[in-house]
């Protein structure tokens, strides 16, 4: 049997997490698309059964056009089940009313649905539950036993938490996990593994790199297997531009230093020590960029190069400055020049980035 694990969709997410307008609009459509291709997945692979492990929805009340979306897609695919358990962000939001006999719902109690020798049981945490339900989970040790929950993995229990230590020695196979936007996961005990998904698609520089989720596969036992899926990756980088004269130079030195791919969105921190003082390099170099990827938001990061001697004599605030900073014990001289930099911009009237 073929099982999908996913986890926090967030369909309706605003995805404006440092995007202009036109790239958050189209990261919106593509969330949607995603999700839509994850059902084709489903069909083509002979996939039964899709695990939603919570936040389908980025919120109890979805837009209209998001949940016709969603309940759709799960109608027209009506050879896999969708296993839809609510998240954090989705916890009181209603089902539909529609009855679509493959979506399968879960509750505040633990409710099991039985495919063959596998059993995938489910309980939607809240603070009314949030330390009984351990107390209540009974599985049958014969069964290869799949746990769904949503929330963050530790040994304690509460709203939005899931105590990985009440549920060891349970029978569990795979418990998966939702709320981490990153997949991983670890052992649960001698018999089984926990597993966050991660989200199906980056929505900000927090959420860099490869998104996905995991392809279940039972026989004997469980094996998962991570399947990169997003539209596109998110990343952030940093390019030594140190020495360069000119914002193209600097271009050019990120160029040399990062392989950028057309369809991916890139945060670019530009780092090391320049010997001019350009206003706006950070904006002049993602414009040179703007065809080589999707999307680039660069960060100047570099200090200029300073002559800290020159400030000796100087019984101006800057001076004063400068040589406080110098003479302060245990602060890394990298780091002091970073310091010394930004405060000559700020005492400048400039604006400076952090």
């Amino acid at each position: 049997m073929k099982i999908i694990h996913t986890a926090d969709t967030h369909l309706g997410s605003k995805m404006d997490s440092g995007f202009p307008k036109e790239i958050s609009d189209r990261r919106k459509e593509e969330l949607r698309n995603t999700f839509k291709r994850l059902a084709e997945y489903a069909r083509i692979n002979g996939v039964e059964a899709v695990i939603l492990a919570g936040d389908v929805f980025d919120s109890d009340a979805p837009f209209k056009k998001d949940k016709e979306f969603f309940y759709s897609v799960v109608k027209n695919t009506p050879q896999t089940d969708f296993l839809y358990l609510k998240g954090n962000h989705d916890i009181a939001a209603d089902y539909t009313g529609e009855a679509i006999p493959n979506l399968k719902t879960f509750s505040g109690q633990w409710q099991s649905y039985r495919y063959g020798d596998v059993l995938i049981s489910g309980i939607e945490t809240g603070a009314e539950n949030a330390s009984s339900l351990y107390s209540t989970l009974d599985l049958p040790e014969d069964c290869l036993n799949i746990v769904v929950m949503h929330g963050q993995a530790g040994d304690v229990s509460g709203k939005d938490k899931v105590n990985l230590k009440k549920l060891r020695d349970k029978h569990i196979d795979y418990l998966a996990l939702g709320h981490v936007h990153k997949a991983g996961g670890g052992a649960l005990d001698s018999r089984g593994e926990y597993a966050y998904s991660g989200c199906l698609e980056g929505r900000g520089f927090d959420e860099t790199g490869e998104h996905g989720f995991f392809l279940l596969e039972t026989g004997r036992k469980i094996t998962r297997t991570f399947v990169p899926f997003s539209e596109r990756r998110i990343e952030e980088v940093s390019a030594d531009v140190t020495g360069v004269k000119d914002a193209y130079s600097a271009y050019l030195a990120v160029k040399r230093q990062v392989e950028f791919k057309k369809r991916n969105i890139y945060r670019v921190n530009l780092v090391g020590e320049t010997e001019f003082d350009v206003e706006g390099l950070g904006g002049d170099v993602a414009a040179y960029l703007a065809g080589d990827c999707l999307f680039a938001d660069v960060k100047d990061k570099t200090v200029k190069k300073l002559d800290i001697g020159a400030f000796e004599g100087d019984l101006s605030l800057r001076g004063e400055f400068v040589r406080v900073v110098s003479a302060a014990e245990g602060i890394p001289e990298e780091r002091k020049k970073r310091i010394i930099a930004l405060g000559l911009k700020a005492l400048g009237g400039r604006n400076i980035e952090l």
